[in-house]
């Protein structure tokens, strides 16, 4: 399947910059006292050189972008950023980016679980040009309503192509008041070119969602983990506290289209499940490997499996990768996305902020994920679900998740 690279999973907690007011470099001449925009770019440098995961830049020279970006004309914050993008662009790695103001703000409420535009998640595809790709629709949202379906390629919004917007650009222009409309030009994955008009509102995102499933004599559990935000660890606690009170026998953890999100909240949910295994095996930028074990009990601890497809990502295959690995739960589905760098967000003290790729991880088996993804256990070749009828009861893929779980019960 065509692989997309994904621009929202990133790793928490953000450390907290102190940036210096005035700093003294060497440039082509004598030294000069840096103004504060140029500060602004010296020290995103630093932070890049300190931890990107390649420290070697693949060959990239790294030394000589600094002072590239300096003898440019920075007399104000917007020449700052630009001085910095253009910086980051020869890493040639979406994950490392400038966050300008707005869009970091957006982030950090995403993060939280709040966001108002169309619902939409995005991503690059690399092989049809770099466009600019929809990943899923978030359900209920206008671009949900409007069958905006996984793999449409959006082209411009509001005239702008997407192609220069890139990703930050594209999810900052979707985003906007509710009330506010938007207009997009798409083409759908059949080829059929649409131009939509949306009108923004606020997006629910609920990433967490549970019910009771009845399947003959047998009362199973269904979790459905959307996206890794801030409230997504108790949310589950209190799913699958409330799933245990009805009774069930098993459970069916979903992950289809969970992009990622925050690494923290995933690890706290493998938490919930393994009792003192490995969840992953981090590498940083020095090949020094780190095991990250749960830790000691287990909050749910019945027989489960668990749904993939290739919108699970980063922080969602973090937890699928342990589960198989540890097996204690099988995956049915498609194979995974395959995005293992893990990325720190930094806020810069101006509203704006740095996301920096500083390390790979791998599965607790030391499977590398990055590129590969995550193959299931049991393909599903049934025509793939998707948009809101993911979890129905006209949901083919799950009905076949519970029946393999009850052989599993009966055996």
């Amino acid at each position: 399947m065509t692989r997309l690279r994904l621009w929202h999973a990133f790793f928490r907690p953000a450390f907290v910059l102190a940036l210096p007011l005035l700093l003294i470099l060497q440039l082509s001449g004598p030294a000069l006292a840096l103004t504060d925009d140029q500060t602004l770019v010296v020290d995103v440098w630093r932070l890049v050189n300190e931890s990107y995961v390649d420290p070697s830049f693949s060959g990239v020279p790294w030394r000589r972008l600094r002072q590239k970006a300096l003898e440019k004309s920075i007399s104000n914050r917007g020449e700052a950023y630009d001085a910095i993008e253009a910086m980051l662009a020869p890493l040639d790695d979406p994950y490392t980016r400038l966050l300008r103001p707005e869009s970091y703000g957006q982030l950090e409420a995403a993060t939280k679980g709040t966001v108002s535009g169309i619902g939409l998640q995005l991503g690059i595809n690399h092989d049809s040009g770099s466009s600019v790709v929809v990943i899923a629709p978030v359900e209920d949202s206008p671009a949900a309503e409007a069958g905006l379906v996984d793999g449409t390629v959006l082209r411009s919004i509001n005239g702008q192509a997407t192609n220069e917007l890139g990703l930050d650009g594209s999810a900052a222009l979707l985003r906007g008041d509710s009330g506010s409309s938007v207009h997009l030009e798409v083409t759908l994955p059949d080829g059929e070119e649409q131009s939509l008009d949306l009108e923004r509102r606020a997006i629910d995102l609920r990433p967490v969602r549970s019910r009771r499933l009845r399947s003959g004599d047998h009362t199973l559990g269904y979790l459905r983990i959307n996206q890794f935000s801030e409230p997504v660890p108790e949310a589950v606690q209190e799913a699958l506290a409330d799933l245990e009170a009805k009774g069930i026998e098993g459970l069916v953890l979903d992950l289809r289209n969970n992009t990622g999100g925050l690494v923290s909240a995933g690890l706290a949910v493998a938490d919930d499940f393994l009792a003192g295994d490995v969840i992953v095996e981090t590498q940083d930028r020095n090949g020094i490997n780190e095991q990250r074990p749960a830790n000691g009990g287990r909050l749910f601890d019945g027989p489960m499996l668990t749904l993939i497809n290739g919108g699970t990502a980063s922080a969602s295959e973090i937890l699928a990768g342990a589960l198989q690995d540890n097996d204690r739960s099988q995956l049915l589905g498609s194979t995974s996305f395959g995005k293992g760098e893990i990325q720190t967000l930094l806020p810069l003290g101006d509203g704006s902020g740095l996301a920096v790729t500083v390390a790979r991880y791998l599965t607790p088996n030391g499977r590398a994920i990055q590129g590969q993804g995550l193959e299931p256990d049991e393909p599903l070749s049934s025509s793939e679900p998707s948009g809101s009828s993911i979890g129905s009861d006209d949901d083919a893929w799950l009905r076949s998740a519970e029946e393999a779980l009850i052989t599993q019960l009966e055996a």
